[in-house]
């Protein structure tokens, strides 16, 4: 996961220089924007697999603009609530 991560920051740097001359909450709206266009209306099951991939990638860069530094920690904490085991120790609590 740590590769992910380190490649999704590496492409937020390309994209961030590519749209420096836009206001920071403008860049945050088209990339969330990004992943709904990601999502796409392909037929075939290789398309609907690239364009789940490319929202996916689109998703995690826009966790990274809205928050770089804490943006590992954000996904590590909402992936854990959201699976059995963390909505389990959420309800224990």
């Amino acid at each position: 996961m740590d590769a992910l991560w380190d490649n999704i920051e590496k492409l937020s740097a390309v994209c961030r220089a590519a749209g420096a001359h836009l206001p920071d909450e403008e860049l945050k709206a088209l990339q969330v924007g990004k992943v709904a266009e990601e999502a796409g209306d392909d037929h075939r099951w290789s398309e609907v697999q690239n364009d789940l991939v490319g929202a996916v990638i689109a998703a995690l860069l826009a966790m990274h603009y809205i928050d770089p530094t804490g943006a590992r920690a954000d996904f590590d904490e909402i992936l854990h609530r959201r699976t059995r085991r963390g909505r389990e120790a959420a309800t224990a609590v």
